[in-house]
């Protein structure tokens, strides 16, 4: 039995290497794909020499996306959260450049949708307050090393 646990443990360790590196090199790609959009973004407002709403709203989910993949590199593990405030300022951004072709039950549920995923984000960051996970709630010395 102690030969085939320790095979078990090496091929687990060797598929879970492998799917972290595919993790990160993932996660790469999209940091670098998103600083190019932004970049390209960057220099269309500069050629344009005009700065719109939709332009900003654009760069901040730009910049959302780039948090999101520097907490994740940060902690080790993506807060739910990050996902919710990209969705909030996506339909943002979709409620003020389409405000003039959308009805107003269309317009109501966008921003019902804003309204409830805002309080979803409520929700979990109060239940993480509340009920900590496990290792958020060990004493200092028992908590795993975390890079920073």
């Amino acid at each position: 039995m102690d030969i085939r646990s320790h095979t078990f443990d090496r091929i687990r360790r060797f598929f879970g290497t492998g799917l972290d590196i595919v993790e990160y090199v993932g996660l790469l790609v999209i940091a670098f794909a998103t600083t190019a959009a932004m970049y390209h973004e960057v220099t269309a407002m500069f050629d344009s020499k005009w700065v719109a709403l939709a332009d900003l709203l654009l760069m901040f989910l730009y910049l959302e996306v780039l948090a999101m993949i520097g907490q994740y590199f940060k902690s080790g593990h993506l807060p739910v959260r990050y996902p919710l405030y990209i969705a909030m300022v996506a339909l943002a951004r979709y409620l003020v450049l389409d405000l003039k072709e959308l009805t107003e039950w269309r317009m109501l549920a966008v921003a019902a949708a804003i309204f409830l995923i805002t309080l979803g984000v409520l929700v979990i960051r109060y239940g993480h307050v509340r009920y900590p996970y496990e290792e958020d709630a060990a004493p200092e010395s028992q908590k795993p090393y975390v890079r920073e």
